[in-house]
């Protein structure tokens, strides 16, 4: 195929920040080097690959200080990365697509792919990667190269191979909040044909927030890694790659911070006298939490790589095993009170293979056809269990006796109840037919709640193709076919342990017994905070006569494009689709079908978007435009209620918009880019969105029963948490005296305000940002020294990742505030 010499959409950063740049060019000239990818599975030069992709180079990653996945957003505009309730509850959105967290349940949109390995969950971080060569971000449905979970586009990451010539490196980095990186990297040769590279890296920091309450910090970080890489090429035709990997993680995470005291959380501070957090600070970073949250997370995993040259085509095997472990513990009242706490586990066993072989063809006609599995086992679960100030606080919420109650009882029993609260009623007036039922000691004890646990297991399959046609020299067509099934295998063992929300208070056979109506305390339903909306008062384990257990679904996907060469502007059309499997809902607001509330699973998500691009060069510098309309039926929303997940499909989402991202070295010293990206996303159809506090009017309470729907209609809606406006820019200098070079870099961030989440009222939740990172460095390029300064956050811009309904306090909401300003220097030596 003919070079069009033209980058891809979103080349800028590793356009003039990449190492091959930084060796070959002096502050004379102005000219980019070519950027090879694998985007599309074989290796290409970014100018041959017309389709939407951002890439990030080692420099650019080293001087932004991206230290994992969370940071890569701030140089990929239309990359959304969110950390939520835990160290391992990451959430990927591209596009203003994507899901996942929280629930085991349900997988990303978004795949991420590391050294071509699919990571199932998001576990993973730069941090245990301590040489990556680039980073690719794919937009778009991609299910036609890659074989799982794809459909609004995929995150790869490259590392270095081992290298036939001794060298490595070491870099330390010290900062504030007692901020201490150590990792580094060591390659060399074994023999003529064997290769090795062994990587490390310590990451150890002080909390971000302060939890007043014990007076310890949160959102730490205490993590290590260390990662051996072996290359073994015995001819010239074969090549083999073997990596092995360990990462541990023991961390206190996350900070969580009242935005808003409903009446629940101020009769927290006011009745109990228990601590809350001050929603006039959100962001002095303290929080008030009664213990300490935990996360403790390990992975290891093994995979190996083959590629033989079988002349007319080129094999490629990979085969990985991967077992990730996540256990966590954390205050879910976010209150000085001991109301509730929650306690995670997972365990998730993953197989995975991949085989395709690509044509070696100089002809027009080049193909790559390929074949995935996945097999996947995983243990997960949650125990929800009441802390000693729960009775107090349940009394608080049931309200007094109203003098109603006390005038229809017989006048012997009203002394027993005067004064007293709603729920001590209840278990007086049951304890005279029941004896077992102690006024005072039966509901809302320390210990009972909840043990929510599943077991899924998972087999995923593809068939996946694609063959490039060159018409003529300058038009070339694209084709690209998959064949995806999947079939999902779950059980639910949950136990509810609290006796106050199996109560089924409509129907009360003790109140009938002295004459009083049977639903007298109906409205008492609020504190049923466990399937309070199923008629059964309780969970429905499966398999069962009923239920399968089982979800199967296969789709067949497929892509076109074509690309013109006009010369110095290069143009693409291109329509694809993508499939990603149904889900199951593995939290405690599942429910059978055909029951109250949300329902066990949800149905599968079909993509198709409709994309046009323009990629122009000019000396010294790229000019590259993308316009799109994308959409997803049956769009998989995933939204924490307060208590657990409601998984519903949306009947459509859709987003149009477009990319427009430049960069120009005007002369050797200077380099500069630009990226915006513009969404108008839409719910075109969603009936069953969850239900919420604020919403009185598609939401109104029942008198009767004190509940609110379960669903809402948010048709014609714009979905929250999908920015219009996103946009960065960077300006690098460059100055080379002799041995020295030194540099400097600015970065600029800028998310239109939107509202972060659905289940939270606008006026609280809707944040935009304007970040500044910079850096300053110098290179002693002869002893490959180089020292560097560097700020993120800089001019400390305040705002909130994302919001929720705090957890059993009906009308509170919190949020994650987002990090401080922090800043250090790092020194690396290579050799």
């Amino acid at each position: 195929m003919r070079n069009v010499h033209l980058l891809g959409v979103s080349a800028l950063a590793l356009a003039i920040a990449s190492p091959a740049l930084a060796q070959s060019q002096s502050s004379n000239d102005n000219s980019i080097a070519e950027i090879v990818v694998t985007a599309t599975k074989r290796e290409q030069t970014l100018q041959d690959v017309p389709i939407s992709v951002a890439v990030t180079g080692q420099q650019t990653i080293e001087r932004a200080q991206v230290r994992d996945l969370i940071d890569l957003q701030s140089v990929v505009p239309s990359l959304k990365v969110s950390q939520f309730n835990a160290t391992g509850q990451t959430n990927f959105v591209i596009r203003g697509f994507g899901n996942g967290n929280g629930n085991d349940g349900i997988e990303s949109s978004v795949g991420v792919f590391i050294d071509g390995v699919y990571r199932s969950r998001s576990a993973a971080a730069l941090d245990d990667l301590p040489e990556v060569e680039r980073i690719e971000v794919l937009r778009g449905p991609q299910s036609t190269l890659f074989g799982k979970n794809v459909s609004a586009g995929a995150i790869s990451i490259v590392t270095k191979k081992p290298q036939y010539e001794f060298g490595g490196k070491i870099e330390g980095t010290y900062g504030n909040f007692n901020a201490q990186q150590l990792k580094g990297t060591i390659t060399g040769p074994l023999s003529d044909t064997v290769a090795v590279r062994v990587s490390g890296s310590y990451n150890k920091r002080d909390g971000l927030f302060t939890n007043l309450t014990t007076g310890n910090d949160v959102n730490n970080r205490n993590r290590w890694s260390i990662r051996g890489d072996l290359l073994v090429e015995p001819t010239d035709k074969l090549s083999m790659r073997f990596i092995a990997d360990y990462n541990e993680i023991t961390e206190r995470c996350c900070g969580v911070s009242s935005i808003f005291n409903g009446p629940a959380t101020l009769a927290i501070g006011g009745v109990l006298r228990k601590p809350i957090s001050d929603t006039t600070k959100v962001f002095d970073r303290n929080v008030i939490f009664n213990t300490d949250p935990e996360n403790d997370l390990s992975g290891r995993g093994v995979s190996g790589q083959l590629d033989y040259d079988l002349g007319f085509a080129k094999l490629t095997s990979i085969t990985a095993y991967r077992n990730q472990k996540n256990a966590s513990f954390q205050d879910i009242d976010f209150t000085g009170a001991d109301i509730s706490n929650n306690r995670t586990a997972n365990e998730i066993k993953t197989f995975t293979q991949e085989i395709r072989l690509a044509s070696n063809s100089e002809g027009p006609f080049n193909w790559l056809v390929g074949g995935f599995f996945q097999d996947e086992s995983l243990d997960t679960g949650r125990t929800v269990s009441y802390g000693t100030d729960i009775r107090a606080y349940a009394d608080v919420l049931s309200g007094a006796v109203p003098a109603t109650l006390l005038g229809a009882l017989p006048p012997t029993l009203r002394p027993a109840l005067t004064g007293r609260s709603n729920l001590y009623a209840i278990e007086f007036l049951q304890s005279l037919v029941t004896p077992s039922i102690r006024p005072g000691a039966t509901y809302f004890q320390a210990g009972q709640g909840i043990d929510d646990y599943y077991k899924m297991d998972q087999r995923s399959v593809s068939l996946f193709s694609q063959f490039d046609y060159e018409v003529t020299e300058n038009l070339t067509l694209t084709g690209g076919l998959a064949y995806l099934k999947d079939t999902k295998k779950a059980k639910s063992f949950v136990t509810l342990n609290d006796p106050f929300s199996s109560l089924n208070l409509a129907a009360v056979p003790q109140f009938t017994a002295l004459g009083l109506p049977g639903n007298i305390y109906s409205a008492l339903g609020a504190l049923q905070f466990f399937y309070g909306n199923t008629t059964n008062h309780g969970p429905v384990n499966y398999p069962n006569a009923n239920e399968s257990g089982q979800l199967k679904g296969d789709k067949i996907t497929y892509a076109l494009r074509a690309a013109y060469d006009f010369g110095a502007i290069n143009a693409y059309v291109s329509y694809s689709t993508g499939w990603k499997a149904g889900a199951y809902n593995l939290s405690s607001d599942s429910r059978p079908p055909n029951a109250n509330g949300v329902g066990r699973s949800a149905n599968p998500e079909d993509v198709d978007v409709l994309e046009a691009g323009m990629k122009a060069n000019f000396p010294g510098g790229y000019a590259n435009v993308a316009v799109f309309q994308q959409s997803i039926k049956g769009f998989q929303s995933n939204a924490f209620t307060g208590l657990g997940y409601s998984l519903v499909n949306a009947g459509e989402e859709s987003v149009r918009g477009f990319e427009v991202d430049s960069a120009w070295r005007p002369t050797g010293w200077l380099n500069l880019t630009a990226a915006v990206t513009y969404l108008d996303p839409k719910y075109d159809s969603f009936k069953g969105a969850a239900c919420v506090n604020y919403d009185t009017v598609r939401c109104p309470v029942d008198p009767t029963t004190g509940r609110r729907p379960n669903f809402r209609d948010l048709t014609g809606d714009a979905p929250a948490g999908i920015p219009k406006w996103t946009f960065s820019t960077s300006a690098t200098v460059n100055h080379d005296f002799g041995d020295y070079q030194a540099y400097a870099r600015v970065e600029y961030d800028y998310t239109s305000k939107t509202q972060l989440t659905e289940t939270t009222p606008p006026n609280l939740s809707t944040y935009g940002q304007n970040v500044v990172n910079a850096s300053v460095g110098l290179t002693n390029t002869a002893k490959e020294l180089e020292v560097m300064l560097w700020a993120r956050n800089l001019t400390k811009d305040d705002g909130l990742i994302s919001t929720f309904p705090t957890v059993a306090q009906d009308g509170s909401y919190s949020g994650y505030p987002n990090a401080p300003r922090t800043y250090g220097v790092t020194v690396r030596k290579s050799f």
